[in-house]
Order: structure tokens, then sequence, then C-alpha cells
């Protein structure tokens, strides 16, 4: 935390605002690790203004992603949803396949277990598994899984 702090420190003298923004980003994950969720939700704030402020849309697309986690593992299923949608349309603007897969996993594990809505979720799902085989990410067999899981809790 120390060297991303004094990262942060330097962002700031020199004028970086993508720098801070993408440090702002690292610490929020690390404090997120560490289980200071309110610190972390702060960090991540600041740099979403800073990245809606400079245009950023990648590491924009990631903060949301990020803070729509953080919300659904607190329980805030829907404002983590809104967050996901908002992060999804981002990726499929500027063609971020990976990361736009791994937010439709999560939609369609929100959707299926906590909305129980599993066939929406299973769509979600469905969707970012089609992506994960065209770009062979090794993923694709733990989110095979999850789909079974859901199809066979159908059952």
């Amino acid at each position: 935390i120390a060297l991303y702090e004094e990262s942060l420190a330097i962002e700031e003298k020199i004028g970086n605002a993508q720098g801070k923004a993408a440090t702002l980003h690292q610490l929020a994950i690390l404090k997120a690790n560490q289980g200071d969720v309110a610190g972390a939700i702060a960090l991540y704030e600041e740099s979403l203004a800073i990245t809606e402020k400079i245009g950023d849309v990648q590491t924009k697309a990631a903060t949301l992603h990020q803070l729509a986690i953080l919300k659904a593992n607190q329980g805030d299923v829907d404002g983590a949803i809104e967050l996901f949608q908002e992060s999804l349309t981002i990726e499929e603007k500027i063609g971020y396949a990976e990361g736009k897969a791994a937010t439709l996993w999560w939609l369609g594990q929100l959707f299926a277990e906590q909305k129980q809505s599993p066939t929406t979720g299973l769509t979600y799902l469905r969707q970012a598994l089609t992506i994960y085989q065209q770009i062979k990410s090794p993923s694709q067999d733990s989110l095979e899984q999850t789909i079974r899981r859901i199809e066979n809790n159908l059952s």
C-alpha cells in the first residue's frame, strides 16, 4: 500500500490523471482484499470521477465492475446489477470481450441465484460462455460447471 500511496503522490504532482485513476483503482483492490470495504468504495468512486472527467472508458468499466462486485458481496444485488450493466455497455462499446464475458457471468449468477430468475441468468451465462469459447479462455470450464449447476437446479 505504501508504494501505491507513493505512486499516487507522484501522479498528483505531475498531473497524470489517468495514472492517478489507475493507482486509486489498484489501492481500492488492496483495501477490499484487506476487508476495508468502505475505504475501497471511496477509492473506486474517486477513480470513477477521474475516469469520467478524462474519458478513460476502459478504466471506468473496470472500476464499475469492481464496485459492482463489492455491492453484490454486501447484498445490494440491485445496485450491483445496475453497475454491472453500465460496465457491460462500455465493454460492448469498446470491444473488450474478456471483460464483457466476466460481467455477463456475474449478471447471470446474480439473476439466477439472487433474483430467482434462472432463465434470465442462464441467458447471460450462455452469452459469456460463447465469448469464452471464442477467445479460448481458461475460465470456460468453470463457467460450464456453473451453467450445469443452475440447469440442474431447474429440474
